[in-house]
């Protein structure tokens, strides 16, 4: 069973053209591609999906491209305004103040903006000096390079405390672990719930069309039939044109082996994403499938392999599960805009000495990370801790774990 998205060529005709080297690049991924297709015929859409994302030096996280700022194809909360650090900041201290020997872990540091912002204002308060070191877990040799020339200006205390890691501490340690915009960016399932079928999305090459497009088969993995079930008797009932959505199964993994090399500490969360409930409404009969590709939103993973970003919005109630499940306490959820105002923001935002000018662009930047229709409220912030029993300052003014 076969399916094309309809509506493929009118994204693609409003999407720049990228040049002749980068298509090139792109060709060079499809072709790797496509040998899996020829041992394999079709490849889950998660497979798909980590190959256009971390296959080495073509994927689109391993390939050296500019993916953040105004060269690339999107832009963080942390390039927005160091605000967003520094109210982090404020949390991060907390959970510092109550660990022995205290670490921080940061999951893709992207150009190392949070990470310079972040260690700058924890030295402001003095928790600097009590930090043992801050780890980055980075998987591109480009943007630890980045990272590397962000940092090295960093006075010498706090620069010296920087290491880089290629994958978890294998030995427990207690730390404050931040990922930022790391949960959308794991490989997720693609499923699409019809009257009288669940369906599994899978990628397979049309040679008449000379393109990569969707195949659908019927579900038969336990745990997929199981969620699809779920979802079913959540939504009620599918109408005839489906009901396509994503499905992390890479979650408990990963939060399991980040709770086993927790001895002590606190992970926070920051991603765009919903409750189940929210979620997986009947609305959202499209899914959150999106790609992003010069600051340009779309919904065609085919579109130049390798060039653009794959993402999907995050499920925070399979989060909270699947947390829970490893052994973590659920510490508090809530909004973006709720955990900065709690951390601090409007107090930190109160500049009298700016002239106009740096107050409006200050004024800007707050409302790109608060209002509702900007980061505000699409964005949440989770905190999950281990051994650590301390109410949180970040949540304070409203904390939503009610709603998971």
């Amino acid at each position: 069973m076969t399916l094309q998205l309809k509506h493929s060529s009118r994204q693609r005709a409003r999407l720049p053209e990228p040049p002749d080297e980068l298509k090139q690049k792109s060709a060079e991924l499809v072709k790797k591609i496509r040998q899996r297709l020829q041992r394999h015929g079709q490849l889950p859409f998660s497979d798909y999906m980590q190959m256009a994302l971390y296959t080495p030096g073509l994927g689109y996280y391993t390939s050296g491209l500019p993916k953040i700022g105004r060269g690339g194809d999107f832009v963080t909360a942390p390039e927005i305004s160091p605000l967003f650090s520094r109210c982090l900041a404020q949390q991060v201290a907390q959970g510092l103040s109550e660990l022995d020997a205290p670490n921080i872990i940061e999951f893709g540091a992207g150009r190392g903006t949070m990470a310079r912002d972040l260690l700058l204002a924890l030295d402001q308060t003095g928790q600097a000096e009590r930090l043992q070191q801050y780890c980055i877990l980075e998987l591109s040799a480009d943007l630890k390079q980045r990272q590397q020339a962000m940092l090295k200006d960093l006075p010498s205390h706090l620069a010296d405390k920087v290491v880089w890691l290629s994958e978890l501490p294998q030995t427990p340690m207690e730390a404050v672990v931040l990922a930022n915009e790391v949960l959308d960016a794991m490989p997720f399932e693609r499923l699409r719930l019809e009257p009288e079928q669940a369906l599994r999305a899978y990628v397979q090459y049309n040679d008449e069309q000379d393109a990569l497009e969707w195949a659908y088969q019927p579900i038969v993995e336990p745990e997929l039939q199981r969620i699809s079930n779920q979802l079913l008797k959540q939504l009620g009932s599918v109408s005839d044109r489906g009901y396509d959505t994503e499905v992390n199964l890479n979650l408990y993994p990963w939060l399991q082996s980040l709770h086993d090399s927790l001895k002590r500490g606190l992970v926070l969360l920051i991603d765009y994403g919903y409750n189940r409930q929210e979620y997986y409404q009947r609305a959202r009969h499209m899914g959150t499938l999106r790609c992003h590709y010069q600051h340009l939103a779309h919904s065609d993973p085919f579109f130049y392999p390798g060039l653009q970003d794959i993402t999907a919005h995050v499920d925070f109630t399979a989060v909270a599960e699947n947390a829970f499940s490893a052994g973590f306490k659920i510490a508090g959820f809530t909004t973006q805009a709720h955990f900065l105002m709690s951390s601090g923001l409007m107090d930190m935002a109160h500049r009298p000495d700016d002239d106009v000018t740096e107050q409006l662009k200050l004024a800007q930047q707050i409302k790109t990370l608060t209002l509702p229709d900007e980061m505000g409220e699409t964005f949440k912030v989770m905190a999950l801790s281990k051994h650590l029993d301390q109410s949180l300052i970040g949540f304070e003014f409203r904390d939503l774990r009610h709603q998971l």
